[in-house]
């Protein structure tokens, strides 16, 4: 189920790098590329250093900003060799590959790349749920976008295999249960009902409401609620809203 993988590109300047990239892609069995607002594309640079990979950018779907690449994904990870304030789980490439081949057997998941130059902005990393850095030399860790990915997508690559290979020592068990999670989508609908109720049941004031709901929004990004989890936290929501209606008509 690879295919559930994409590789999100935000705001790309050189073709050429997209180009690589889609070959780097392709070496490890990924073809699912997004592309959110290209400097420079289409591009005969990137179709020439694309070399065998032209399907991967014949088939790359370019969206006009970072919220309709990763709408209806359940776990989007964001690629920065930066501690950034946000304090998300943080995995290295192997931990994240290790995560990913997992997930994706059931639901789509977003691994996320920024700009050339200042790589992803703070409220795009933000807007995921995990943060993944490469190892690298200290004195030297800067990476080529390309670089990066083709590390990252070779973990993702071996870890199948690794999987695959067990699978055929033996059976797995059957009973297991890969939990599902709710898609991007169905969280910011969470979100707004959330600050609907907290603003209903005065627990925020809207000409004073702080930095309650950004920091609500981080916690439920980290912890990562399964769907029934979310069923019940709406559930909850809409019983105190119900609640405080009632005493206002009594």
């Amino acid at each position: 189920m690879l295919n559930n993988i994409r590789i999100v590109l935000i705001n790309t300047f050189h073709p050429g790098n997209v180009g690589a990239i889609a070959r780097a892609m392709k070496n490890m069995g990924l073809t699912n590329l997004y592309l959110v607002e290209p400097n420079d594309y289409p591009s005969s640079e990137a179709t020439s250093r694309a070399a065998g990979a032209i399907d991967v950018l014949e088939q790359a779907t370019i969206v006009n900003n970072f919220a309709d690449a990763i709408e209806d994904c359940n776990l989007i990870i964001g690629t920065s060799a930066r501690h950034r304030t946000f304090q998300l789980p943080i995995m290295n490439a192997r931990e994240c590959a290790q995560t990913v081949v997992k997930e994706c057997q059931s639901h789509p998941i977003a691994i996320v790349f920024g700009r050339e130059t200042t790589g992803l902005l703070n409220e795009e990393i933000a807007e995921c749920n995990r943060q993944v850095y490469i190892d690298a030399n200290d004195d030297y860790p800067v990476l080529n976008i390309s670089q990066a990915v083709q590390i990252i997508a070779y973990e993702i690559w071996m870890e199948q295999k690794q999987i695959q290979k067990n699978e055929q020592a033996q059976k797995l068990d059957s009973n297991l249960e890969v939990a599902e999670y709710p898609r991007k989508a169905e969280m910011d609908l969470f979100y707004q009902h959330l600050e609907e109720t907290l603003y209903d049941i005065d627990f925020i004031i809207k000409n004073h409401q702080g930095k309650v709901l950004e920091k609500l929004q981080r916690f439920f990004n980290k912890a990562r609620p399964e769907k029934s989890e979310l069923g019940m936290l709406r559930g909850i929501l809409a019983a105190a809203q119900k609640q405080k209606q009632t005493n206002k008509e009594n």
